[in-house]
């Protein structure tokens, strides 16, 4: 089995290339995520190691660019930081799973067993609503041929909108699918997100997707608002 890592720490991709090879896995090492990318284009690999602290691109956005690129060899982020934002920045760019600098090389081999078992995943549909697009893999949206550029927070909204629709979501439904944290005291937040996104996928293209359904919540039109 193949494995390629992705560390400019030299010291601890000598570890990594050592400890997995004593495994019987093949190794292969990049110090960046440009490295990487075509790297990972040109070979056929069972699992990704990737650090998140690289020069040029981070993790993160080597990560992105990867499942861009139509690679789904599952991927095993490494970094040093410990926020929650941050694993979920990293699992939403499509990493498939987590390990938090230090840790013991045992707890890395087992997860990355697992990754390998699992195999890798199959690429999300595009979710289409009329004219309206949504790539859950890159978090890309566009209406027509126009790629439109949302937050990680609208980008979220808008999913649970793609996923449904027709259907009215009351602010709570929102709120759950869109968000982790107890917005309980924030009661305008849905509605200043929703403004944000009829700014941006509506408004410029002189249509209405977004409907407000007095009492209930929201509903994004079967139609796309064509």
């Amino acid at each position: 089995m193949r494995v390629l890592v992705v560390e400019d720490e030299v010291k601890m991709a000598a570890l990594l290339r050592r400890g997995l090879g004593e495994q019987g896995l093949a190794v292969d090492v990049a110090a960046s995520g440009e490295e990487a990318l075509p790297l990972a284009g040109a070979g056929s690999y069972d699992a990704i190691v990737l650090d998140v602290i690289l020069p040029g691109i981070d993790g993160f956005e080597t990560c992105r660019r990867l499942r861009l690129d139509g690679i789904w060899a599952p991927v095993l982020m490494l970094t040093a930081r410990d926020a929650v934002d941050d694993r979920v920045a990293g699992l939403d760019g499509g990493a498939d799973d987590y390990l938090t600098k230090p840790f013991s090389f045992a707890e890395l081999l087992a997860r990355l067993r697992a990754l390998i078992r699992r195999g890798q995943a199959e690429r999300p549909a595009l979710l289409e609503v009329g004219d309206l697009r949504l790539d859950p893999a890159t978090h890309q949206v566009w209406r027509g041929s126009e790629e439109i550029e949302l937050t990680a927070k609208e980008f979220a909204l808008f999913e649970t909108f793609m996923r449904n629709p027709g259907y009215v979501l009351s602010r709570t439904q929102l709120l759950e699918q869109a968000w982790e944290y107890d917005y309980a005291h924030r009661s305008n937040v849905i509605e200043v997100y929703i403004r944000y996104l009829r700014c941006k996928i509506d408004l410029p293209f002189g249509v209405a997707s977004l409907e407000t359904v007095r009492g209930a919540g929201y509903r994004l039109r079967k139609d796309g608002g064509r």
